[in-house]
């Protein structure tokens, strides 16, 4: 009887770790969803701003407006905060809780940083008059460039959730789940950079 019992509990235990394996699978799942459709978002975004950068309605042109010194400044940052984001990474691999969150906070200060210099970047444009109802040309680029920095904003508020929890439970099997997802989104916001900065910016000024 006590065998039939404990035979019970074992395969009540196996179902529960099925279970929550299912759960996690379900998550990643559905984080790839989510991706997938964000690229079908900037891509319409990209095709948009592709349609639309010729027609400035006689206002500034890209290459009166952009000041390339400040945007590789930012490309800079962001490339950085994905390396320390891979380095956050290896540190949860090896088990180091201390080494995992300070990396993830130098990640976020990158990532606010550079959402720091990009909000100066519009603010100094609208300041001078340049902004989205100025013409098909800045509409197109202040979505565009804005969707990409409210996705890392996103992932700095997400971080900070994600570091508040590493503090109180430290590193398990759902935390090391959450800290590959936001490693993987944060490398995708930096390739999309990659491509804001190659499409928009440097050919803009060329």
């Amino acid at each position: 009887m006590a065998n039939h019992s404990n035979h019970a509990v074992s395969a009540a235990h196996g179902h529960g770790h099925e279970g929550h394996h299912d759960q996690d699978a379900l998550r990643q799942m559905g984080f790839w969803f989510f991706l997938i459709t964000d690229c079908i978002l900037f891509a319409t975004l990209f095709a948009t701003y592709a349609v639309l950068h010729n027609n400035t309605a006689g206002g500034p042109t890209a290459k009166e407006l952009f000041e390339m010194p400040g945007i590789i400044a930012e490309t800079f940052i962001l490339l950085t905060s994905s390396f320390t984001s891979g380095l956050a990474v290896l540190s949860m691999n090896r088990g180091d809780k201390k080494g995992l969150i300070g990396w993830l906070i130098v990640t976020l200060v990158l990532g606010a940083a550079f959402v720091g210099m990009e909000v100066t970047e519009f603010a100094n444009m609208m300041s001078e008059g340049h902004k989205m109802s100025t013409s098909a040309f800045l509409s197109s680029f202040f979505t565009l460039v804005g969707t990409h920095g409210c996705h890392v904003t996103l992932g700095i508020f997400w971080m900070i959730a994600l570091i508040i929890q590493l503090s109180r439970r430290g590193i398990n099997s759902t935390t090391k789940r959450k800290v590959n997802i936001i490693s993987m989104y944060w490398h995708f916001l930096d390739a999309v950079w990659i491509f804001v900065f190659t499409i928009v910016y440097m050919m803009g000024v060329m």
